[in-house]
Protein backbone atom coordinates (compact mmCIF):
# COMPACT_ATOMS: atom_id res chain seq x y z
CA UNK A 1 0.00 0.00 0.00
CA UNK A 2 2.38 2.48 0.77
CA UNK A 3 4.90 3.92 -1.97
CA UNK A 4 8.75 4.77 -0.76
CA UNK A 5 10.04 8.44 -1.81
CA UNK A 6 12.81 8.81 0.38
CA UNK A 7 13.11 12.73 -1.07
CA UNK A 8 9.98 13.39 1.39
CA UNK A 9 11.23 11.75 4.03
CA UNK A 10 15.15 13.07 3.95
CA UNK A 11 14.51 15.96 6.78
CA UNK A 12 14.59 14.56 10.25
CA UNK A 13 11.04 15.77 11.94
CA UNK A 14 9.64 16.56 15.32
CA UNK A 15 7.13 13.61 16.67
CA UNK A 16 4.79 15.98 17.74
CA UNK A 17 3.71 14.81 21.41
CA UNK A 18 3.29 18.43 21.59
CA UNK A 19 3.12 21.50 20.30
CA UNK A 20 5.20 23.82 20.30
CA UNK A 21 7.76 20.96 21.04
CA UNK A 22 10.37 20.14 23.27
CA UNK A 23 12.90 21.80 21.08
CA UNK A 24 11.25 25.14 21.23
CA UNK A 25 10.87 25.59 25.23
CA UNK A 26 12.77 28.40 26.98
CA UNK A 27 13.78 29.67 30.20
CA UNK A 28 11.08 32.41 29.57
CA UNK A 29 8.57 29.99 31.48
CA UNK A 30 8.90 28.52 34.51
CA UNK A 31 7.33 28.33 38.47
CA UNK A 32 5.63 31.44 37.71
CA UNK A 33 3.76 30.56 34.91
CA UNK A 34 3.23 26.93 36.46
CA UNK A 35 1.63 28.44 39.16
CA UNK A 36 -0.73 31.09 37.16
CA UNK A 37 -1.75 28.31 35.11
CA UNK A 38 -2.67 25.63 37.86
CA UNK A 39 -4.47 29.31 39.03
CA UNK A 40 -6.91 29.72 36.07
CA UNK A 41 -7.86 25.83 36.28
CA UNK A 42 -11.75 26.17 36.94
CA UNK A 43 -13.27 23.17 39.59
CA UNK A 44 -15.52 21.99 36.82
CA UNK A 45 -12.14 21.32 34.78
CA UNK A 46 -11.21 17.67 34.48
CA UNK A 47 -7.47 16.83 35.11
CA UNK A 48 -5.20 14.35 34.01
CA UNK A 49 -2.06 13.83 35.92
CA UNK A 50 1.46 11.90 35.31
CA UNK A 51 4.07 10.78 37.61
CA UNK A 52 7.36 10.07 36.65
CA UNK A 53 9.98 7.75 38.12
CA UNK A 54 12.96 8.75 36.30
CA UNK A 55 14.53 5.00 37.27
CA UNK A 56 14.89 1.43 36.48
CA UNK A 57 16.87 -1.40 37.24
CA UNK A 58 18.82 -2.32 33.94
CA UNK A 59 19.21 1.11 31.66
CA UNK A 60 18.66 -0.04 27.80
CA UNK A 61 21.13 1.18 25.58
CA UNK A 62 18.54 2.18 22.90
CA UNK A 63 16.45 4.60 25.34
CA UNK A 64 15.68 8.13 25.33
CA UNK A 65 14.14 8.81 28.30
CA UNK A 66 15.36 11.18 31.24
CA UNK A 67 16.55 7.88 33.21
CA UNK A 68 18.89 6.65 36.01
CA UNK A 69 19.74 3.12 37.76
CA UNK A 70 17.75 2.19 40.52
CA UNK A 71 20.83 0.60 42.22
CA UNK A 72 20.80 3.30 45.53
CA UNK A 73 18.29 2.87 47.87
CA UNK A 74 19.17 6.03 49.69
CA UNK A 75 18.77 7.59 46.26
CA UNK A 76 15.40 6.59 45.34
CA UNK A 77 13.99 6.90 48.78
CA UNK A 78 15.07 10.94 48.63
CA UNK A 79 13.37 11.21 45.45
CA UNK A 80 9.55 9.51 46.23
CA UNK A 81 9.85 11.90 49.24
CA UNK A 82 10.55 14.88 47.17
CA UNK A 83 7.97 13.36 44.60
CA UNK A 84 5.42 13.70 47.86
CA UNK A 85 6.25 16.67 48.50
CA UNK A 86 5.85 18.40 44.60
CA UNK A 87 2.16 16.42 45.02
CA UNK A 88 1.32 18.08 48.27
CA UNK A 89 2.60 21.42 46.71
CA UNK A 90 1.05 21.58 43.18
CA UNK A 91 -2.43 20.47 45.05
CA UNK A 92 -2.73 23.68 47.42
CA UNK A 93 -1.33 25.90 44.19
CA UNK A 94 -4.14 24.14 42.37
CA UNK A 95 -6.21 25.41 45.42
CA UNK A 96 -9.29 23.08 45.04
CA UNK A 97 -9.95 19.72 43.90
CA UNK A 98 -10.74 20.11 39.98
CA UNK A 99 -12.08 16.22 38.66
CA UNK A 100 -9.01 14.06 38.13
CA UNK A 101 -9.71 11.68 35.76
CA UNK A 102 -7.13 9.67 34.54
CA UNK A 103 -3.55 8.87 35.94
CA UNK A 104 -0.33 7.97 34.08
CA UNK A 105 3.14 6.55 35.83
CA UNK A 106 6.00 6.63 33.62
CA UNK A 107 9.82 6.54 33.93
CA UNK A 108 11.93 5.12 33.75
CA UNK A 109 10.32 1.92 35.19
CA UNK A 110 7.73 2.86 37.92
CA UNK A 111 8.18 -1.05 39.27
CA UNK A 112 11.83 0.44 39.67
CA UNK A 113 10.69 1.88 43.30
CA UNK A 114 9.29 -1.19 45.38
CA UNK A 115 5.08 -2.10 45.55
CA UNK A 116 4.65 -0.21 48.94
CA UNK A 117 6.50 2.77 47.60
CA UNK A 118 4.35 2.50 45.10
CA UNK A 119 1.30 2.04 47.18
CA UNK A 120 1.98 5.23 49.23
CA UNK A 121 2.62 7.48 46.27
CA UNK A 122 -1.56 6.27 45.37
CA UNK A 123 -1.97 7.44 49.30
CA UNK A 124 -0.39 10.97 48.50
CA UNK A 125 -2.24 11.40 44.97
CA UNK A 126 -5.36 10.28 46.70
CA UNK A 127 -4.97 12.77 49.65
CA UNK A 128 -3.74 15.79 47.70
CA UNK A 129 -6.30 15.43 44.88
CA UNK A 130 -10.03 14.62 44.17
CA UNK A 131 -9.99 11.40 42.82
CA UNK A 132 -13.15 11.29 39.93
CA UNK A 133 -12.37 7.25 39.72
CA UNK A 134 -9.68 7.90 37.41
CA UNK A 135 -8.86 5.94 34.38
CA UNK A 136 -4.96 4.52 35.92
CA UNK A 137 -2.01 3.70 33.40
CA UNK A 138 1.25 2.44 34.23
CA UNK A 139 4.58 1.76 32.32
CA UNK A 140 6.26 -1.33 33.44
CA UNK A 141 9.21 -3.71 32.87
CA UNK A 142 8.88 -7.14 32.78
CA UNK A 143 12.54 -7.48 34.11
CA UNK A 144 11.52 -5.98 37.32
CA UNK A 145 8.06 -7.19 37.44
CA UNK A 146 7.29 -9.31 41.08
CA UNK A 147 4.36 -11.24 42.73
CA UNK A 148 4.18 -7.56 44.76
CA UNK A 149 3.31 -5.71 41.71
CA UNK A 150 0.70 -7.73 40.58
CA UNK A 151 -1.14 -7.67 43.86
CA UNK A 152 -0.69 -3.77 44.20
CA UNK A 153 -2.02 -3.44 40.28
CA UNK A 154 -5.49 -5.64 41.39
CA UNK A 155 -5.74 -3.72 44.75
CA UNK A 156 -5.49 -0.55 43.35
CA UNK A 157 -7.40 -1.67 40.28
CA UNK A 158 -5.03 -0.22 37.68
CA UNK A 159 -6.98 -1.05 33.97
CA UNK A 160 -4.30 0.24 31.32
CA UNK A 161 -0.65 -1.21 31.33
CA UNK A 162 2.39 -0.66 28.63
CA UNK A 163 5.11 -2.91 28.42
CA UNK A 164 8.59 -2.11 26.81
CA UNK A 165 8.82 -5.51 24.52
CA UNK A 166 11.03 -3.94 21.75
CA UNK A 167 11.75 -7.40 20.12
CA UNK A 168 11.46 -11.02 20.84
CA UNK A 169 15.00 -11.95 19.05
CA UNK A 170 17.72 -12.72 20.94
CA UNK A 171 20.33 -11.37 19.25
CA UNK A 172 18.17 -7.56 18.60
CA UNK A 173 17.31 -8.06 22.50
CA UNK A 174 21.39 -8.52 22.96
CA UNK A 175 22.23 -5.60 20.58
CA UNK A 176 20.25 -2.93 22.20
CA UNK A 177 21.11 -4.23 26.03
CA UNK A 178 17.19 -5.65 26.90
CA UNK A 179 17.33 -9.34 27.39
CA UNK A 180 14.00 -10.60 28.16
CA UNK A 181 12.76 -14.12 27.18
CA UNK A 182 9.65 -14.59 25.76
CA UNK A 183 8.43 -16.76 28.36
CA UNK A 184 9.10 -14.11 30.89
CA UNK A 185 6.87 -11.51 29.17
CA UNK A 186 4.02 -14.39 28.42
CA UNK A 187 3.51 -15.57 32.28
CA UNK A 188 3.81 -11.50 33.31
CA UNK A 189 0.05 -11.28 30.53
CA UNK A 190 -1.17 -14.15 32.59
CA UNK A 191 -0.73 -12.29 36.15
CA UNK A 192 -2.16 -9.30 34.90
CA UNK A 193 -4.69 -10.21 32.93
CA UNK A 194 -5.37 -12.14 36.19
CA UNK A 195 -5.22 -9.06 38.23
CA UNK A 196 -7.91 -7.43 35.93
CA UNK A 197 -5.82 -5.70 33.39
CA UNK A 198 -7.86 -4.71 30.31
CA UNK A 199 -5.71 -2.83 28.42
CA UNK A 200 -2.43 -4.17 27.50
CA UNK A 201 0.05 -2.18 25.14
CA UNK A 202 2.84 -3.71 23.64
CA UNK A 203 5.73 -1.08 22.89
CA UNK A 204 7.54 -2.73 20.01
CA UNK A 205 10.32 -1.50 17.84
CA UNK A 206 11.71 -1.14 14.31
CA UNK A 207 14.93 -0.07 13.12
CA UNK A 208 17.12 -1.64 15.39
CA UNK A 209 20.49 -3.11 15.04
CA UNK A 210 20.91 -6.44 13.31
CA UNK A 211 17.41 -6.59 13.16
CA UNK A 212 15.24 -7.51 9.34
CA UNK A 213 12.46 -7.51 8.28
CA UNK A 214 11.74 -11.45 8.64
CA UNK A 215 12.93 -10.97 12.74
CA UNK A 216 10.44 -8.32 12.93
CA UNK A 217 7.68 -10.23 11.35
CA UNK A 218 8.60 -13.04 14.03
CA UNK A 219 8.23 -10.86 17.10
CA UNK A 220 5.04 -9.16 15.41
CA UNK A 221 3.53 -12.94 15.07
CA UNK A 222 4.60 -13.72 18.35
CA UNK A 223 2.95 -10.74 20.16
CA UNK A 224 -0.25 -11.94 18.49
CA UNK A 225 -0.24 -14.92 20.51
CA UNK A 226 0.06 -12.80 23.79
CA UNK A 227 -3.43 -10.89 22.75
CA UNK A 228 -1.94 -7.26 23.50
CA UNK A 229 -5.16 -4.71 23.08
CA UNK A 230 -2.71 -2.01 22.08
CA UNK A 231 0.33 -2.08 19.97
CA UNK A 232 3.01 0.75 19.29
CA UNK A 233 5.69 0.00 16.67
CA UNK A 234 7.98 3.08 17.21
CA UNK A 235 11.21 3.33 14.68
CA UNK A 236 14.19 3.61 16.93
CA UNK A 237 16.13 7.00 16.68
CA UNK A 238 19.72 6.81 17.18
CA UNK A 239 21.06 10.02 18.23
CA UNK A 240 24.06 9.61 20.00
CA UNK A 241 25.45 12.56 20.20
CA UNK A 242 22.31 13.55 22.64
CA UNK A 243 22.05 10.12 24.13
CA UNK A 244 25.28 8.99 25.14
CA UNK A 245 24.30 5.15 26.41
CA UNK A 246 23.67 5.07 22.45
CA UNK A 247 27.59 4.71 22.17
CA UNK A 248 27.02 1.14 22.62
CA UNK A 249 24.87 0.02 20.11
CA UNK A 250 26.82 -0.83 16.44
CA UNK A 251 25.56 1.20 14.30
CA UNK A 252 27.26 -0.21 11.72
CA UNK A 253 23.99 -2.92 11.59
CA UNK A 254 21.18 -0.69 11.98
CA UNK A 255 18.32 -0.69 8.83
CA UNK A 256 19.26 1.68 6.09
CA UNK A 257 16.50 4.29 5.09
CA UNK A 258 14.21 1.72 2.77
CA UNK A 259 15.08 -1.03 5.09
CA UNK A 260 13.39 0.38 7.67
CA UNK A 261 10.44 2.15 5.85
CA UNK A 262 9.78 -1.64 4.48
CA UNK A 263 9.70 -2.77 7.71
CA UNK A 264 7.25 -0.20 8.72
CA UNK A 265 4.91 -1.10 5.72
CA UNK A 266 5.16 -4.65 6.70
CA UNK A 267 4.37 -4.51 10.43
CA UNK A 268 1.56 -1.93 9.00
CA UNK A 269 -0.27 -4.14 6.92
CA UNK A 270 0.18 -7.55 9.14
CA UNK A 271 -1.75 -5.78 12.25
CA UNK A 272 -4.33 -4.26 10.32
CA UNK A 273 -4.94 -7.64 8.74
CA UNK A 274 -4.72 -8.67 12.12
CA UNK A 275 -7.68 -7.26 12.94
CA UNK A 276 -6.18 -4.09 14.71
CA UNK A 277 -6.90 -0.53 13.53
CA UNK A 278 -4.63 2.06 12.89
CA UNK A 279 -4.35 4.73 15.01
CA UNK A 280 -2.41 7.74 13.32
CA UNK A 281 0.93 6.25 12.47
CA UNK A 282 2.49 4.25 14.64
CA UNK A 283 -0.42 2.58 16.62
CA UNK A 284 -2.74 0.16 16.68
CA UNK A 285 -5.62 -1.02 18.67
CA UNK A 286 -8.28 -3.41 19.02
CA UNK A 287 -12.01 -2.35 17.99
CA UNK A 288 -13.05 -3.07 21.51
CA UNK A 289 -10.21 -1.31 23.26
CA UNK A 290 -11.20 2.19 24.10
CA UNK A 291 -8.26 4.39 21.96
CA UNK A 292 -10.02 1.39 18.76
CA UNK A 293 -12.93 3.30 19.92
CA UNK A 294 -11.68 6.51 19.57
CA UNK A 295 -10.03 6.21 16.43
CA UNK A 296 -13.42 4.78 14.96
CA UNK A 297 -15.69 8.24 16.71
CA UNK A 298 -12.19 9.90 15.21
CA UNK A 299 -11.81 11.40 18.90
CA UNK A 300 -7.98 10.46 18.95
CA UNK A 301 -5.58 12.94 20.49
CA UNK A 302 -1.97 12.96 21.14
CA UNK A 303 -0.06 14.02 24.12
CA UNK A 304 3.11 13.54 25.57
CA UNK A 305 1.83 9.86 26.22
CA UNK A 306 1.68 9.34 22.58
CA UNK A 307 -1.73 8.47 20.67
CA UNK A 308 -4.52 8.48 23.26
CA UNK A 309 -8.36 8.73 23.80
CA UNK A 310 -7.78 11.06 26.61
CA UNK A 311 -9.64 14.27 25.82
CA UNK A 312 -8.48 16.38 28.94
CA UNK A 313 -6.66 19.75 27.99
CA UNK A 314 -5.27 20.10 31.41
CA UNK A 315 -2.49 17.50 31.98
CA UNK A 316 -0.28 18.18 34.82
CA UNK A 317 3.57 16.54 35.39
CA UNK A 318 5.20 15.74 38.70
CA UNK A 319 8.48 14.74 39.12
CA UNK A 320 12.06 15.30 37.55
CA UNK A 321 11.94 16.31 34.34
CA UNK A 322 7.83 16.02 34.01
CA UNK A 323 6.26 18.25 31.79
CA UNK A 324 2.32 20.08 32.42
CA UNK A 325 0.26 21.31 29.27
CA UNK A 326 -2.29 23.63 29.60
CA UNK A 327 -4.55 25.49 26.62
CA UNK A 328 -1.79 28.54 27.53
CA UNK A 329 1.79 27.03 28.84
CA UNK A 330 3.62 24.21 28.55
CA UNK A 331 5.87 23.82 31.18
CA UNK A 332 8.32 21.54 32.14
CA UNK A 333 10.25 20.11 35.78
CA UNK A 334 13.76 20.33 35.74
CA UNK A 335 15.35 17.28 34.87
CA UNK A 336 18.35 16.55 36.38
CA UNK A 337 17.02 14.92 39.87
CA UNK A 338 19.33 16.51 42.27
CA UNK A 339 18.01 20.08 41.63
CA UNK A 340 14.17 18.89 41.55
CA UNK A 341 14.57 17.38 44.96
CA UNK A 342 16.11 20.78 46.47
CA UNK A 343 13.80 23.12 44.45
CA UNK A 344 11.06 21.00 46.25
CA UNK A 345 13.22 21.53 49.41
CA UNK A 346 12.97 25.21 49.21
CA UNK A 347 8.99 24.51 48.81
CA UNK A 348 9.44 25.64 45.48
CA UNK A 349 7.48 24.59 41.97
CA UNK A 350 10.15 22.64 40.11
CA UNK A 351 9.21 24.02 36.68
CA UNK A 352 12.28 25.65 35.10
CA UNK A 353 11.42 25.81 31.28
CA UNK A 354 8.64 25.74 28.70
CA UNK A 355 6.70 27.95 26.25
CA UNK A 356 3.64 30.09 26.23
CA UNK A 357 1.59 29.07 23.50
CA UNK A 358 0.27 32.19 21.49
CA UNK A 359 -3.04 31.46 19.92
CA UNK A 360 -1.54 31.07 16.24
CA UNK A 361 0.36 28.58 18.40
CA UNK A 362 -2.62 27.08 19.29
CA UNK A 363 -4.29 26.97 16.26
CA UNK A 364 -1.14 25.68 14.58
CA UNK A 365 -1.20 22.67 17.09
CA UNK A 366 -4.66 21.69 16.39
CA UNK A 367 -3.92 20.97 12.45
CA UNK A 368 -0.89 19.37 13.64
CA UNK A 369 -2.73 17.12 16.12
CA UNK A 370 -5.45 16.32 13.57
CA UNK A 371 -3.28 15.63 11.20
CA UNK A 372 -1.49 12.83 12.79
CA UNK A 373 -4.16 11.86 14.70
CA UNK A 374 -7.31 11.33 12.20
CA UNK A 375 -5.42 12.14 9.28
CA UNK A 376 -7.62 15.40 8.25
CA UNK A 377 -7.35 19.09 9.36
CA UNK A 378 -9.46 21.74 9.08
CA UNK A 379 -7.67 24.72 7.65
CA UNK A 380 -9.99 27.08 7.72
CA UNK A 381 -8.71 29.21 10.41
CA UNK A 382 -5.24 29.62 8.82
CA UNK A 383 -7.34 31.86 6.09
CA UNK A 384 -6.41 31.76 2.44
CA UNK A 385 -4.99 27.85 1.79
CA UNK A 386 -3.34 29.06 -1.14
CA UNK A 387 0.30 29.36 0.39
CA UNK A 388 -0.04 25.30 2.40
CA UNK A 389 -1.13 24.52 -1.63
CA UNK A 390 2.06 25.22 -2.41
CA UNK A 391 4.09 23.86 0.17
CA UNK A 392 1.94 20.99 0.40
CA UNK A 393 2.34 20.22 -3.51
CA UNK A 394 5.50 17.70 -3.38
CA UNK A 395 2.68 15.56 -1.07
CA UNK A 396 -0.35 16.65 -3.53
CA UNK A 397 1.27 15.85 -7.15
CA UNK A 398 2.11 12.04 -5.31
CA UNK A 399 -1.74 11.35 -4.88
CA UNK A 400 -0.96 11.75 -1.01
CA UNK A 401 -2.93 14.48 -0.13
CA UNK A 402 -5.58 16.54 -1.41
CA UNK A 403 -7.32 20.10 -0.03
CA UNK A 404 -10.94 19.37 -0.51
CA UNK A 405 -12.81 22.42 1.27
CA UNK A 406 -10.47 24.44 3.23
CA UNK A 407 -9.70 20.87 4.87
CA UNK A 408 -5.96 19.08 4.16
CA UNK A 409 -7.19 15.15 4.03
CA UNK A 410 -4.41 12.32 3.63
CA UNK A 411 -4.95 9.36 2.30
CA UNK A 412 -4.21 6.02 3.28
CA UNK A 413 -1.09 5.63 1.47
CA UNK A 414 -0.17 9.32 3.43
CA UNK A 415 0.63 7.51 6.64
CA UNK A 416 4.63 6.87 6.59
CA UNK A 417 4.92 10.87 5.67
CA UNK A 418 2.33 12.39 8.27
CA UNK A 419 4.69 13.82 10.28
CA UNK A 420 6.55 15.31 7.38
CA UNK A 421 3.38 16.61 6.34
CA UNK A 422 2.51 17.94 9.73
CA UNK A 423 5.73 19.66 9.91
CA UNK A 424 4.23 21.79 7.07
CA UNK A 425 2.54 23.81 9.57
CA UNK A 426 5.14 23.99 12.19
CA UNK A 427 5.73 27.49 13.01
CA UNK A 428 9.01 27.15 14.70
CA UNK A 429 10.84 24.79 12.12
CA UNK A 430 12.66 27.35 9.87
CA UNK A 431 13.84 29.00 13.28
CA UNK A 432 14.70 25.89 15.30
CA UNK A 433 17.60 23.59 15.01
CA UNK A 434 16.30 21.17 17.30
CA UNK A 435 18.11 17.65 16.35
CA UNK A 436 14.82 15.28 15.72
CA UNK A 437 14.51 11.34 14.59
CA UNK A 438 13.80 9.99 11.18
CA UNK A 439 10.13 10.32 9.83
CA UNK A 440 10.15 6.57 9.95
Amino acid sequence: MWKYYPELLERPVPRYTSYPTAADFNNDVGAAELEQALAQVKPCDDISLYAHIPYCDQICWYCGCNTGRANRTQRLNAYMAALFGEIELVARKLGHHSRVKRIAFGGGSPNAISADGFAALMDHLSDAFSLADPVKSIELDPRSFTPEWCDIIAAMQIGNVSLGVQSFDPAVQAAIGRVQPLDMVSDMIDNLRSAGVSSLNFDLMYGLPGQTEATLMETLEATLTLKPDRIALFGYAHIPTLIPRQRQIDDTILPDAKERFDMAATGYDFLIKAGYQAIGFDHFALPTDPLGRAGMSRTVRRNFQGFTDDQSDILIGLGASAISEFPGYIVQNEKNSGRYRELIAQNQLAAVGGVKRSISNQVHGVIIEEILANGEADLTPLGSVSGKAEILAPFINRGLVEIVDQRVCLHESAKPYARTIAATFDEFRKASTGTFSQAI
